[in-house]
């Protein structure tokens, strides 16, 4: 899996012979400040952007079989005894109102790389069915965090947020909520240099700007009921652009952008999730020790926890992964893997296009 953070590459060796599945091992490839800066770029219209794309999508299949190679020897087992590889790509845009979404990949490359089966590009077939083509986690989450007594919700924080609401009876539902960790790494690239507010330590330094919070939070995306998916393409530095004034202090809109995230999560499960007793955070955002503070603080006095999916035996960093392994097992079985009543779709469907691996 690489998200919309732009961070790198998290790959997992997992074994589903048993339930739930075991998480066998785990590897970061981080992605080069040259890459990263294109793969940002191709998130825009640009010059020779289709070849500019290509070449960029063979650089990620190489970083994926690294990052298969490194798992694979330290594990010290070979390409023949995996299944296959399930790969998402890397998302550059997502307009499912216009009936598409773009994710960067040489699954065919991968393949001849690892010498293994890839499965790839599963949010298509979603979108080709009336959906929204994300989010996709939601069937593993159902899977594997399911409790017969707890009212769970899951929140995946990577750029962007979104959640799966698992309730102990009745229908699983899941959507976007908002930008996750996107803005604020893009504001916090801009003004400090570094591509992430490590800890959430720049945004606690700084004060909530009330009036430009309440103004974030009055974006019609907010207002939207779902099933409904975002991206960059909604979500960016120039959408965040209009909302300031000159006499905002970086380190203060770091801090209004943090409650955003926050405070739209939160308000999203109060809205959808009625009931809910526990949530459970995965992906980057869960290692934002200002962040999930503020989640904490939104949902105090309320009976509420809100911790880490390492609380449930699987680390944040790796939950996304997991769950495209999931989806790649579902595909090679013939099975469904979203859910219409997250994305939309008219009907569940097989995801995923199948490249056979060369056995060697």
């Amino acid at each position: 899996m690489s998200g919309t953070s732009l961070d790198g590459v998290d790959a997992v060796l997992a074994d589903f012979s048993a339930e739930p599945p075991q998480l066998i091992a785990s590897q970061h490839i981080g992605f080069d400040a040259a890459l990263r800066a294109e793969l940002l770029a191709l998130n825009q219209p640009g010059e020779n952007e289709l070849a500019r794309a290509a070449l960029a999508a063979n650089q990620l299949a190489r970083h994926y079989a690294e990052a298969v190679h490194a798992l694979l020897a330290q594990q010290k087992i070979s390409a023949r005894q995996v299944a296959a590889i399930g790969c998402h790509g890397q998302t550059v845009r997502h307009r499912p109102e216009l009936g598409y979404t773009l994710q960067l990949n040489n699954p065919a490359l991968l393949a001849e790389l690892a010498g293994i089966t890839v499965v790839a590009d599963f949010r298509s077939r979603d979108i080709a069915a009336g959906g929204q083509g994300a989010p996709l986690a939601p069937g593993f989450h159902a899977a594997a965090f399911s409790h017969p007594e707890k009212h769970r919700v899951i929140v995946n924080i990577g750029g962007i947020a979104n959640l799966t609401d698992l309730p102990v009876a009745g229908k699983v539902i899941g959507f976007d909520c908002g930008p996750g960790n996107m803005l604020l790494d893009a504001w916090c690239a801009a003004h400090t240099g570094h591509a992430f507010d490590d800890n959430g330590a720049w945004a606690a330094s700084g004060k909530v700007i009330p009036a430009l919070l309440a103004a974030l939070l009055q974006a019609p995306f907010f207002q939207l009921r779902p099933p409904k998916s975002t991206g960059r393409d909604l979500f960016n530095s120039a959408w965040l652009q209009p909302f300031l004034r000159t006499e905002y202090a970086p380190q203060d809109v770091q801090a209004t952008l943090l409650q955003l995230t926050a405070q739209s999560i939160a308000q999203a499960i109060k809205d959808y999730c009625m009931g809910a007793q526990e949530v459970f955070v995965c992906g980057g955002g869960a290692r934002n020790g200002a962040l999930m503070h503020a989640l904490r603080h939104a949902f105090a006095g309320q009976g509420i926890s809100v911790a880490p999916t390492d609380a449930l035996g699987v680390a944040a960093e790796q939950v996304e992964a997991l769950a495209f392994a999931w989806l790649a097992r579902q595909a090679l079985q013939g099975k469904t893997g979203n859910l219409p009543a997250v994305t939309g779709a008219k009907h569940a469907c097989v995801l995923g296009a199948i490249y056979p691996g060369t056995g060697t």
